[in-house]
């Protein structure tokens, strides 16, 4: 199982000459699937702007399982999610919407940081319980499979 986050569709401009999408689009889609979930926790573009905090992924993981093409459509899930006093760790899946194959996964690790010292600093409580309650609501669930950044967090 997983937790739905929103539809993505593959442009012909994101194609490349092997005909199917480019890896750099698979990362850009996502990402922006994961910003829905920033927004949630008060961590998206609002706090950047406002409140000069943020998140900054420093390591990914991603898997290219099966080909997707100018035209498909695809569902972008949450898989997993964890943090610490600093660090998020979720992964995401990229399954396509007709097929029901999954084509991709990614894994990544992102630090919170103040924008403005640019430093990594702790969550604020509001924050990181907004994040447990998510957590706990969901964990049922969440299906990682195999995880290869879980250490990275300092629990």
């Amino acid at each position: 199982m997983s937790i739905f986050l929103r539809v993505g569709k593959v442009k012909d401009e994101w194609t490349d000459y092997n005909n199917h999408m480019n890896l750099a689009y698979y990362i850009h889609l996502f990402d922006v699937a994961w910003e829905i979930l920033l927004e949630k926790f008060n961590m998206g573009q609002e706090s950047a702007i406002n409140q000069k905090k943020g998140t900054f992924a420093v390591e990914s993981y991603t898997t290219y399982n099966q080909e997707v093409k100018a035209g498909d459509e695809v569902d972008l899930n949450l898989m997993f999610l964890d943090h610490d006093k600093k660090r998020i760790i979720y992964k995401l899946e990229m399954i396509h919407k007709e097929k029901k194959y999954l084509a991709a996964t990614s894994e990544i690790l992102s630090l919170y940081v103040d924008l403005g010292l640019r430093k990594v600093i702790e969550f604020e409580k509001e924050k990181s319980d907004i994040m447990d309650s998510f957590i706990e609501k969901n964990k049922n669930s969440f299906n990682p499979g195999d995880l290869h950044l879980i250490k990275k967090l300092k629990k």
